[in-house]
């Protein structure tokens, strides 16, 4: 079995959440284990989001963020799309633990995704996207 999922949302953060819910019912679906249904995937998702909405789209009310969702029994992917220019995600991806990066507030988020899901792609389709994948680790 396979689902296939796309929504669109307002830019704008009070949707984060139902959207969080809407992949957790999918992947329970499908009995992803618990700690990757309430940890892995609620944080990497709101984090994703949060950066569409307040970063790629510069929180404009007019903006939209799109994400697909793509589940199975062995993995997960989710693309966020938001109508941003982009940006490097090597130069951005910082480790909040080193001496010199503890005061920033910036990275987090990003370092958060990378830890938390498999793997993380960024690239541009009429918009900034990024992809997240995390496979079922029972």
């Amino acid at each position: 079995m396979h689902i296939a999922l796309e929504l669109e949302i307002p830019s704008d953060i009070r949707y984060i959440e139902r959207v969080v819910e809407v992949v957790k019912q999918q992947c329970a679906q499908f009995a992803y284990p618990q700690r990757q249904c309430c940890l892995n995937i609620p944080v990497a998702l709101s984090e994703a989001l949060s950066n569409a909405i307040l970063r790629g789209n510069g929180e404009r009310l007019d903006a939209h963020v799109q994400v697909k969702i793509d589940v199975t029994q062995d993995r997960l992917i989710l693309e966020v799309l938001d109508e941003g220019g982009g940006f490097d995600f090597e130069e951005c991806l910082t480790d909040p633990t080193e001496p010199g990066n503890i005061e920033r507030e910036d990275g987090r988020g990003l370092f958060l995704m990378t830890r938390l899901m498999d793997r993380i792609e960024r690239f541009s389709n009429q918009g900034n996207v990024v992809r997240m994948t995390l496979k079922r680790h029972d």
